[in-house]
């Protein structure tokens, strides 16, 4: 991508043109601080000075008044050596007692390196002799020349400090100016980003340094828009495909089974042919019922089945399914038993009576169907925090562990056995499935504490009634 060397350039220059500014910055900062502590005083200066005031008359040595004071206010003292005898023939007050009054060749070859017993010491010449000033040990750096304020030195790790945090304090607010445009640039592309994630359309302004990049972004959005767009338009083809479909073989599949009943009840006919009637009979109500789940299952797939919310007693419900099982004269290896414990009478939810009613009979029917030895089904309704727990289960052969793991986490998986004579055409277990998430629900796949197959349907509990809606 063309944007990755232009960021990369952004980047060299922006390091290169602060580094030259800091290193100004800084040489600058240190040279200020360094005329401050040399330029207005100067030792050397002073020692000429002081040996220039210094006077003899009949060999008696005496100090200008105002130089004495300077060197006073300094703490400064001086010393006279006399060029013939090396003594010293003159001192200010207040010397030091380690200082020596004579003096050989070696020891004044000595004061050219500026300490004399560890003060700092500065010459001048004076006539017939000289003239040493001294200064206290912590007064000058010790130096060859030792000229360097002794203040400067020990504010040498503080100004040190300081100025690290200046130059930390200036890189950062260089690198807020130069790349608060690329900033700016960059919050609209994690946005859009975030928004491509979502499924929502985006158009970022393909501006700045991330223009490539916005464009790519845009180009990426058109095509996904496209792609969902054409998919929801072969959603509602196949939705539309299957529901015509349906609705054309339902005719002539009536008619199929209107004729194959009056041969069924003829008694013009054989045994064996109204064995085969009954057969082009039962085999017809599969096929319809197929048909029936077949479209069922498209509607709630793709959002075009309506959905008449109300205010409804779970307890109700499923009651109503259990006896509406028990009036179809279900085979006596089969027993249905309402296992609730909790004695309250109504958990109230906002459901869709009839399709939950369907998804309940599609449970029991599931278990029937895989079951042809028989089996008893086990139901129930409980009270989990703010969810209504919905139990269809049964002591059959139940499922195995891969089984029940694709169930809950493959959303067309459907389980096909030899357990049963008749294979069925699995909608069952999706139906129920689409129809839970339509109630914004949850279900459970499990293994049943009876031995069998197990199933939980959680429904969020309704707090206030609910007017009918339509989805």
């Amino acid at each position: 991508m063309k944007s990755i060397p232009k960021l990369i350039r952004r980047f060299v220059g922006i390091m290169t043109l602060s580094t030259i500014l800091l290193a100004v910055l800084n040489i600058t900062f240190f040279a200020v601080i360094f005329v401050r502590n040399t330029s207005e005083f100067s030792p050397w200066d002073m020692a000429d000075h002081a040996a220039a005031a210094l006077q003899s008359t009949d060999g008696v040595y005496s100090l200008a008044d105002d130089v004495t004071a300077e060197l006073k206010e300094e703490n400064a003292w001086a010393v006279l050596i006399d060029d013939d005898t090396r003594q010293v023939v003159w001192h200010t007050d207040h010397l030091p007692g380690n200082i020596p009054v004579q003096y050989t060749l070696s020891d004044i070859a000595k004061l050219t390196r500026g300490y004399v017993n560890g003060y700092p010491a500065f010459t001048g010449e004076a006539k017939n002799g000289l003239l040493v000033l001294g200064f206290p040990k912590d007064r000058f750096w010790k130096h060859t020349r030792a000229s360097w304020d002794y203040k400067f030195i020990a504010d040498l790790p503080k100004n040190t400090m300081i100025i690290l945090a200046v130059n930390i304090v200036l890189l950062f607010l260089i690198y807020a100016a130069v790349d608060s445009r690329l900033l700016r640039s960059i919050r609209p592309i994690t946005n859009g980003i975030q928004n491509l994630s979502d499924g929502s359309p985006v158009r970022i302004k393909e501006k700045g340094v991330l223009s490539e990049l916005a464009e790519k972004i845009n180009k990426t959005s058109e095509i996904l828009q496209m792609q969902a767009k054409q998919l929801r338009k072969k959603e509602t083809a196949r939705a539309n495909w299957i529901a015509g479909v349906s609705h054309d073989v339902r005719t002539p599949l009536s008619m199929i089974m209107g004729y194959a009943g009056q041969l069924e009840d003829s008694k013009n006919l054989s045994e064996i042919e109204r064995k085969k009637a009954a057969v082009i009979v039962k085999q017809s109500r599969r096929i319809k019922d197929l048909i029936n789940d077949l479209n069922l299952a498209s509607k709630l797939e793709y959002d075009m089945q309506p959905l008449t919310m109300k205010q409804e007693n779970a307890i109700s419900i499923i009651r109503q399914v259990i006896v509406d099982f028990m009036n179809t004269n279900i085979d006596d290896k089969f027993l249905i038993e309402w296992k609730n414990a909790d004695a309250r009478s109504a958990y109230y939810i906002n459901a869709d009576k009839d399709l939950l009613k369907r998804a309940v009979s599609n449970l029991i029917q599931n278990s029937i169907n895989h079951n042809e030895s028989g089996c008893v089904i086990y139901a129930s309704v409980a009270d989990d925090d703010n969810t209504c727990k919905i139990c269809i289960e049964d002591d059959g052969i139940g499922a195995s562990d891969e089984q029940i793991d694709r169930l809950n986490n493959t959303p067309h998986y459907m389980i096909c056995d030899a357990n049963t004579t008749e294979q069925r055409h699995g909608l069952g277990l999706l139906i129920v499935k689409q129809i839970i998430k339509g109630h914004n629900g949850e279900i459970i796949i499990d293994h049943s504490e009876y031995g069998g197959f197990k199933v939980v349907l959680l429904i969020p509990k309704s707090k206030t009634p609910l007017q009918a809606t339509g989805r």
